[in-house]
């Protein structure tokens, strides 16, 4: 069985988790971003001078490879207009990381497009409307609808999707297009295009708009909508569990976050500053860190129904909603439909 971004096996999870080793990383070249997403967990999107150089990000990259990482995950900001983004692109590829980039779109024109397929960068493009007015006003931009069907459209151009060049549409699951999704599923799959569909993390810019927020009884409504249509028309078998629809997420076994300040983290929603690549190397921070051993044991450690779920074996819900709803990275995943009737999980 395929976990994590569809590539990771639990036989290599586990061997990973043996050996102290990572296979993935993923990090911010910078937060600027050119869109105001409603739902961005990212506080301040401006990018400043405190951010990571070229030199301290191909040092970081480096490190991450000598651990073991044979994957880097793009995140932003916006990284199709990161003025480096050729560079970094290049180096990667030449110490062998296969690259999978986050983007708004904005700066994939056809130039763009063409290289992403050169360098075989699997794109996963932020879209979560086909109305234009829904994705507009997620966006925070107007254009911003038409701007991703540019890159769309470059995108396919350049080749993508096909076995070589991996194409995913990254969707959140929100109230405005909770109607839509299962239409816009079907479309993707028909496509040939991965539909990537999470739940909302709440925090920073989301925790500003919770009118954007569904709840646990409707999440499941939709997972169990989604699992049916891809049994009955696309043969794809899958259990219903946030916080990626069709996906199981096991990252903190494997991964980590680097962020444009150096701050290393374990993922995007579990905001705890375990270090600084400025001050230490990666693996020290890594090797030294009780929450990376907690994620990692958590069989021994998860708390609550998540604990006691039939599910437990191979999922312990989103920890980044645990964290930021409740305090605790530990704590059931309140987002989870399974926990509904926990109090103070």
């Amino acid at each position: 069985m395929q976990l994590y971004n569809l590539e990771f096996s639990e036989e290599e999870i586990r061997t990973a988790v043996a050996d102290g080793r990572l296979l993935s990383m993923e990090i911010e070249f910078s937060r600027a971003c050119n869109f105001r997403c409603q739902y961005c967990y990212v506080e301040d999107r401006t990018g400043g001078p405190d951010e990571l150089g070229r030199d301290e990000i191909k040092d970081v990259l480096r490190q991450a490879r000598k651990l073991g990482a044979g994957k880097i995950i793009i995140l932003g900001g916006e990284p199709s207009i990161y003025p480096h983004l050729r560079e970094m692109i290049e180096f990667m590829s030449g110490l062998g990381f296969s690259m999978e980039m986050f983007s708004n779109g904005s700066g994939i024109d056809q130039n763009m497009a063409a290289f992403l397929a050169r360098h075989r960068v699997r794109v996963a493009l932020k879209l979560n409307s086909k109305d234009p007015k829904i994705q507009d006003q997620l966006a925070g931009r107007e254009g911003a609808h038409q701007i991703m069907l540019q890159a769309l459209k470059h995108l396919k151009s350049a080749g993508y999707p096909s076995q070589e060049l991996f194409l995913a549409i990254s969707t959140v699951i929100c109230q405005p297009n909770l109607a839509e999704l299962p239409a816009m599923w079907t479309w993707l799959r028909e496509q040939n295009i991965e539909p990537y569909f999470e739940v909302i993390t709440p925090q920073a810019h989301a925790r500003e708009n919770d009118w954007l927020l569904v709840d646990s009884s409707q999440l499941k409504q939709l997972f169990e909508t989604l699992a049916e249509i891809d049994r009955r028309q696309f043969d794809r078998s899958w259990q219903p569990q946030p916080p990626l629809v069709g996906n199981r997420c096991m990252r903190h076994q494997v991964s980590c976050v680097v962020t444009a300040t150096g701050e290393v983290m374990p993922c995007v929603g579990v905001t705890i500053p375990l270090g600084n690549i400025r001050e230490q190397p990666l693996a020290d921070i890594l090797n030294g860190s009780q929450v990376i051993q907690d994620l990692k044991n958590f069989r021994q450690t998860i708390k609550g129904p998540c604990a006691s779920c039939d599910q437990a074996e191979a999922c312990y819900g989103c920890r980044g909603a645990a964290y930021q709803m409740t305090g605790d990275y530990l704590a059931s995943d309140p987002t989870c439909w399974r926990n509904q009737n926990c109090s103070g999980c």
